[in-house]
């Protein structure tokens, strides 16, 4: 939606957030075209690496003006979302949520992070509010919302997990049932076999992977780095 080129499309935009190997220092006096050439590199790599990253982050200027989505935010932040784009405008849809979300930008503005409960009671999302400190020029405050983890175990993790240890396709389903918490037994019934079965694949699994218990087993997949699919619409 928005991307980081917008802070260095000029000499007063440039990024003071990142120093990247190869590229000019940022409190460099040079104002020349291989320094903002270099710049705006750094910031297309700065997106395209937040972009690789599967929890949503949002960055705000002062006033709630959104600067930049990732990706995981794009495609979180449908229309039941507790949080709602509009234009480049960040607004909250149930007006039960204005207040502690606008509490917690202005703390941000004061250099305080918050951790924030909005939506449903039956549904509810955890994100963190970071002050990031001033923008170039030091006219406005950056604030980081970074969104909650959607599952403990995300699809593509235990995707990649599976692969990696050379696991079957009938122990990756079994893994999946496993990670989204269904014990031995209701594996076996939501695949139509026996425990007995179920049990010996989990061992399989648990020989493949190293692990000494399912409960270690699905911690291992847990702490995966977040990475979304190289196969996401563009």
């Amino acid at each position: 939606m928005f991307n980081l080129n917008a802070l260095t499309a000029t000499g007063q935009g440039r990024s003071p957030w990142i120093a990247l190997p190869g590229l000019p220092a940022a409190n460099s006096s040079y104002p020349g075209p291989e320094r903002r050439s270099a710049a705006s590199q750094g910031s297309r790599w700065l997106a395209l690496m937040l972009d690789e990253i599967d929890y949503g982050m949002l960055l705000l200027a002062d006033g709630g003006q959104v600067m930049h989505v990732n990706h995981a935010a794009r495609a979180e932040l449908d229309d039941e979302h507790p949080l709602q784009l509009q234009g480049r405008e960040l607004r909250a849809r149930l007006a039960q949520d204005l207040m502690p979300l606008q509490d917690a930008l202005n703390a941000a503005r004061r250099g305080l992070r918050r951790l924030v409960t909005l939506g449903e009671s039956d549904q509810p999302f955890t994100m963190a509010v970071v002050p990031l400190g001033a923008m170039a020029g030091g006219a406005q405050q950056a604030t980081l919302l970074l969104l909650g983890k959607k599952k403990v175990c995300e699809s593509l993790s235990v995707q990649w997990f599976a692969r990696s240890h050379a696991l079957t396709p009938t122990e990756t389903r079994v893994l999946e049932g496993l990670c989204h918490g269904l014990d031995p037994r209701e594996v076996a019934e939501s695949h139509g076999v026996g425990l007995a079965t179920v049990r010996t694949q989990i061992g399989s699994i648990r020989a493949k992977t190293s692990t000494e218990s399912i409960r270690d087993l699905v911690r291992r997949v847990a702490v995966l780095p977040p990475m979304v699919s190289s196969l996401r619409a563009a």
